[in-house]
């Protein structure tokens, strides 16, 4: 082993920091010990885990200066193509022998030497098993070839809209994102790695492609010879000369955030005696955030935080803020004596639920109702927001707020890194998916806490002159008003959950003939077809296309049925169907959703054949 230079002095706990550093940085880690005691590591046995994943070598290279690296000689393995998220597998797929390592090397060598040489990237992850092993090998892959610094966060956390706040506060070449966002955890489960880039967005697929190209020829992984890193404890250690910087994964989100929002506002409502509060971590990363901001900083009762720690296995349970699994807060929320605000976050905190007393927001919905009501209740729009934008299966609620605020829009495929093209070419303010991930241009991922602040901040509005123990404008008020002014778009969407891959695509392969041979003014049922296609984006920022996007049929009435197969899950196929109908007529808006779509999804699943093609009777999640 190459040996170091170690800083011990810079070392400091948080009851050590100096006053002007305490402000700043989150005391609020309760759950260090905790994810210590449940982790499968210790300092003892990482020599011998990172052994059983990369097999060395004796060849070395003489750089970075003064640290040995070890060439490993590797072979590729199959299944390194990277998705609509990053790389997602079984855990038991990235521990096979240099899996992880191959694919950290490919990325390096798939990007410029100027993006990373005596660079600075960020490395955080949502807490799930494997990520403490896997910070190691990314660290020491990182030295090997000439990273000048890595921030990482403390215990190796830090939620996705925290990285990209991050590298864009600190002006980073990029970061890791180790996470596989909503999908379960556990040695059993998922895991997952993705690069960011120098705007803290995802890696364009140019880049991509490169890293999957790579994996396709590596004979090599440059390994850096030095000790594991002490994530536990804030502090810089050097080799060299690399240095690796454990940072509170808090402080720098917090900071924007107070930028963003007007915390002062968002105090008097949820600090009101006459109003509740609750927020559901899924025992995900953003427990580690729901603290110092929700109760330290705005005042909510501690109480108000459930499953605020984070665990290596979500706590057993499926870090997805829906109506399934979410069912807890749900349960809660449409039970006696329920709080007047709740939601949730997934796993690496981009996504959002959000619910008031007895009534759920559609995703689609939220992120129309943000739009509308943002400039008057959030500071950072102050000046309106420059544009609007939502993936193609996200129903079109928000375009019916861009066309009467007269601002530019979007329609995207799925995948974030769509609207952050968009963002950094300052066409694009406001954004959502209708897979529960809503977001703005102060980062480049989307933001679960932030989606949560900006409800709190349009009901704290609404409220702001109101006394203790008068009527209070709640969440289904709001939402009902903007339904009364834009009109109601129902919408659902049917997940069918590990589909056995051929009758998946065969599902598809048949919609894609269908729609061939398909001509407007055909009639499905009692709706008339206006078109049908498969969807193809064409970047208005770079002029790049991406084609075979979804199946989409659309009504001469503007009612839609979109199929599609997702690219987040880590086994088999996960079918989307998207329904959609608009209704403009406001005594017919409190029909639930499920009874006013029932003609429209019975029609998808009659065209699409589901049943034949994949033997599902009922879908996995209804959302």
């Amino acid at each position: 082993m190459a040996t170091g230079v170690r800083l011990e002095s810079v070392f400091l706990s948080p009851s050590k920091l100096p006053s002007s550093v305490k402000k700043t940085a989150s005391p609020y880690f309760p759950f260090a010990s905790s994810f210590c005691k449940n982790s499968h590591l210790s300092s003892s046995t990482f020599p011998r885990r990172l052994s059983s994943v990369i097999k060395a070598s004796s060849a070395t290279v003489t750089e970075p200066e003064g640290i040995k690296v070890t060439a490993i000689p590797t072979k590729p393995v199959e299944g390194q193509k990277t998705g609509t998220s990053g790389l997602r597998k079984k855990v038991k797929v990235f521990k096979e022998e240099n899996y992880l390592a191959n694919w950290i090397q490919a990325l390096f060598n798939s990007l410029p030497s100027e993006d990373f040489k005596n660079g600075l990237l960020v490395l955080g992850g949502d807490g799930r098993y494997f990520n403490r092993e896997a910070a190691q090998i990314i660290i020491k892959i990182a030295a090997g070839n000439g990273v000048g610094k890595i921030l990482v966060g403390r215990e190796g956390l830090m939620s996705t809209p925290a990285v990209s706040a991050v590298i864009r506060k600190q002006k980073a070449n990029g970061g890791f994102i180790m996470s596989a966002s909503h999908n379960p955890g556990g040695p059993e489960y998922d895991w997952g790695i993705k690069f960011n880039y120098s705007s803290g967005q995802p890696a364009p697929e140019s880049i991509t492609d490169k890293i999957y190209g790579n994996t396709l020829s590596i004979s090599e992984i440059k390994m850096a010879d030095i000790p594991d890193v002490d994530l536990s404890r804030l502090g810089v250690t050097e080799y060299g000369n690399f240095r690796v910087e454990v940072i509170d994964p808090v402080a720098d989100y917090l900071e924007l955030m107070e930028s963003v929002f007007d915390f002062k506002l968002i105090k008097t409502l949820i600090s009101r005696p006459d109003y509740r509060f609750a927020f559901d971590a899924m025992h995900a990363v953003t427990g580690a955030y729901a603290k110092p901001i929700f109760v330290d900083r705005l005042g909510a009762a501690p109480d108000s935080i459930a499953n605020g720690v984070p665990l290596e296995d979500f706590g057993h349970g499926h870090p997805d803020p829906n109506l399934t699994y979410a069912k807890d807060l749900v349960n809660v929320m449409f039970g006696e004596n329920a709080p007047d605000f709740g939601a949730a976050s997934d796993g690496d905190g981009d996504r959002n639920m959000i619910l008031g007393r007895d009534f759920f927001i559609t995703p689609s919905d939220s992120v129309a109702i943000i739009a509308a009501n943002a400039q008057a209740a959030i500071p950072y729009f102050q000046n309106g927001p420059k544009g609007l934008a939502r993936s193609m299966p996200t129903s079109g609620a928000l375009d019916r707020v861009a066309e009467k605020l007269n601002l530019p829009f979007f329609e995207v495929p799925t995948g974030w890194k769509f609207f952050a093209n968009l963002m950094d070419a300052g066409k694009l303010s406001i954004c959502g998916e209708e897979s529960f991930g809503t977001g703005s241009d102060h980062i480049r991922e989307k933001d679960g806490i932030w989606a949560v602040l900006a409800w709190l901040s349009i009901i704290a509005y609404r409220n702001k002159d109101k006394k203790v123990g008068e009527k209070l404008i709640s969440v289904a008020d709001v939402a009902k008003e903007h339904w009364a002014t834009y009109g109601r778009n129902f919408f659902s969407r049917y997940d069918y959950e590990e589909c056995e891959s051929e009758g998946a695509n065969q599902m598809i392969g048949h919609l894609r003939e269908l729609i061939s041979k398909s001509e407007a003014g055909e009639k499905y049922g009692s709706y008339v077809l206006q078109f049908a296609d498969d969807f193809t984006y064409t970047d208005p920022v770079d002029g790049s296309v991406v084609s075979k996007q979804g199946v989409r049929f659309v009504f001469t009435d503007g009612s839609r049925i979109i199929f599609r197969l997702s690219g987040t899950g880590s086994a088999g196929a996960t079918i989307r169907i998207y329904v959609e109908q608009f209704e403009p007529d406001a005594s017919k808006h409190d029909v639930d959703a499920q009874i006013a779509l029932k003609p429209l999804i019975d029609l998808a699943l009659s065209v699409s054949k589901l049943k034949d093609f994949t033997g599902r009777e009922k879908p996995t999640v209804i959302t």
